[in-house]
């Protein structure tokens, strides 16, 4: 059984153009390729496919997903891999199912859901990318600072954030080039957002890794597609990639 690339991205949840940028840095090839041109999709295709979504949704980017796929020369043990890694993606699920219970049945009972116990587990999804990227600590010094902000504090900040990409998505929007004064102003507000959070190179004044940090949250933002859709469209996050590395280029 074979699947056109159309059939496999509705099926998948991605779009054909993921497949075929999959497809052009050697991450995922068709199985075949017709006469017509026509990509076409058999059972090892999907197979890699799954793993590869999975390791996206746990955070991982793609020269990371490659090497973990290069290693697997055994598909027997890439499969078990795969076992393992939604096996913990289910304890995950396991604890926000609790958090969220535990919330609904204190308010039930007109009591004060404890805080612990109401975001358990909501940050784990994060923590593989955060502590490869910026390492144990800047994970666990943000953590605490988030789990010790109230209900009320954490809703300011979402607010704070869900305002900068509007106005992110505006400037794309305008066609202002990112290197801009209006779009280098929106990188500056970015940076010091990002500075707020304890733990991160921006934070702790460290210039080298901080200017690191700038330009691989905006490369994140393109490759990611957990984040490539929150600015409007990819050329939303181009656009946004491309200023914050203008800024930490130039004005770091």
């Amino acid at each position: 059984m074979e699947w056109t690339i159309q059939e496999l991205a509705t099926r998948a949840g991605v779009t054909s153009r993921t497949l075929r940028h999959y497809d052009r840095i050697g991450l995922l090839a068709p199985s075949r390729v017709g006469a017509n041109g026509y990509r076409y999709y058999g059972p090892a295709a999907v197979a890699r496919l799954q793993r590869i979504l999975l390791m996206r949704r746990l955070g991982m980017g793609l020269p990371a997903i490659a090497g973990v796929l290069a290693d697997e020369v055994d598909a027997l043990d890439g499969l078990r891999t795969h076992i393992a890694e939604l096996e913990a993606e289910r304890d995950r699920l396991d604890r926000r199912i609790e958090s969220v219970r535990h919330t609904l049945e204190a308010l039930e009972a007109g009591a004060e859901p404890r805080m612990d116990v109401m975001l358990m587990g909501f940050n784990d999804h994060y923590k593989d990318e955060v502590v490869s990227r910026w390492g144990e600590r800047a994970f666990q010094v943000s953590n605490d600072w988030w789990h010790r902000k109230t209900l009320a504090q954490q809703q300011a900040w979402k607010r704070d954030a869900e305002d900068l990409v509007a106005a992110w998505t505006a400037a794309a929007r305008t066609g202002d080039p990112p290197a801009s004064e209006h779009a280098q102003s929106l990188a500056a507000r970015h940076v010091a957002w990002l500075s707020r959070i304890p733990g991160t190179p921006t934070a702790d004044g460290d210039r080298e890794r901080s200017i690191e940090m700038v330009k691989g949250v905006g490369d994140m933002y393109v490759d990611d597609p957990r984040f490539a859709g929150m600015y409007g469209d990819a050329a939303g996050a181009t656009y946004v990639r491309d200023a914050l590395k203008t800024y930490a280029e130039t004005r770091m």
